[in-house]
């Protein structure tokens, strides 16, 4: 339990036996790093069913947004943990020499796919390349996108910017178009009247971490247990929003995001589940948040192959696995 404790003591001035202890719970700041969804469900259900309060810890979510730069605000020390995106940021910390660790990794799984039209002969993973263009945003295009060239042969010169519109990939069915898997494929059914077909990128290779959670090396020096505390009740915050009551967190998340429908969390949250984002892989047994060596090593020699990172990067740097792997909350799936 973290807190200060406050020990009462009896007239004669020895400690009682039967000391009532009082503890103040620490308060704690998280930045998400982008408007609330269902995608950061499992933070927000550690804080509607009291799984932080239970560890100690008084956690305020911070939503991020188009106008919100939430990393500089982790460095700044306006926040004491940060959403991170995947492996890459992390391993640019490194490089500039920012003591950055990532403690855990929410998702086993980034959430990136590729879609596509269906019935247009790109119906499988290694006709995409045959696509007129493909639609990526300029993020994409320096990282998965290269990956892509160099692992499947994919065009560069059929790239076009993404402008977060789906028109344009509904208005061309030769098209191949970026997108999440929790995201996209629900605005496409709703805007284009058909379902495309979703390729998730992490199941062709590009096997990434995502939804990191994201600290400072002081704040692990100085405050191990806070840091334990937030990992294991986001691991147990994320088996009780997939598998139990979601419907508080759901209402937390509403509430930070009035334009977010019951229809797209939902639609996330069975995206999630089926195509494994959060619980798969090394999560089913070392439980969720799990991490290791190999794994991490072998996605940075993919960027290192596709030319999105240099090689010689200390990758030790950017992450510890000191509080993850120990199988919290796999006694809470159902």
């Amino acid at each position: 339990m973290i807190g200060r404790f406050i020990i009462s003591v009896g007239s004669a001035g020895i400690l009682a036996a039967s000391a009532q202890f009082a503890v103040a719970a620490e308060d704690v700041t998280f930045g998400t790093n982008w408007l609330a969804q269902a995608e950061h469900g499992g933070y927000y259900q550690a804080v509607a069913d009291g799984t932080y309060e239970a560890c100690g810890l008084n956690v305020t979510i911070s939503p991020g947004g188009p106008q919100v730069s939430g990393r500089p605000l982790l460095l700044a020390g306006k926040l004491d943990f940060y959403m991170g995106g995947n492996l890459l940021q992390a391993f640019d910390a490194v490089q500039q020499n920012i003591p950055l660790r990532i403690v855990a990794a929410s998702f086993q799984k980034e959430p990136q796919v590729v879609m596509s039209h269906p019935g247009q002969g790109l119906d499988k993973w290694e006709d995409l390349k045959n696509a007129e263009q493909y639609i990526l945003g300029d993020e994409g295009a320096q990282s998965f996108f290269q990956w892509m060239i160099t692992d499947y042969d994919f065009d560069p010169a059929k790239r076009v910017p993404y402008t977060f519109n789906p028109a344009p990939f509904i208005a061309n069915p030769k098209s191949i178009q970026q997108g999440y898997v929790t995201s996209e494929p629900f605005a496409v059914e709703q805007a284009g009247g058909f379902k495309p077909n979703v390729f998730l990128l992490a199941d062709y290779g590009f096997d990434t971490y995502a939804t990191t959670i994201e600290t400072m090396q002081e704040t692990i020096d100085k405050r191990p247990e806070v840091v334990q505390c937030f990992v294991d009740g986001s691991a147990k915050g994320w088996y009780n929003y997939l598998y139990g009551d979601n419907k508080a967190a759901n209402e937390m998340i509403k509430k930070d995001n009035p334009d977010i429908t019951d229809e797209q969390i939902a639609f996330s949250i069975k995206q999630m589940k089926d195509y494994g984002i959060v619980d798969s892989g090394e999560a089913e047994t070392l439980g969720i948040g799990a991490m290791t060596d190999e794994h991490i090593a072998g996605f940075y020699a993919k960027m290192v192959k596709a030319k999105v990172v240099p090689e010689g990067i200390d990758i030790k740097k950017a992450y510890t696995l000191d509080f993850v792997n120990k199988g919290v909350g796999l006694d809470l799936k159902k």
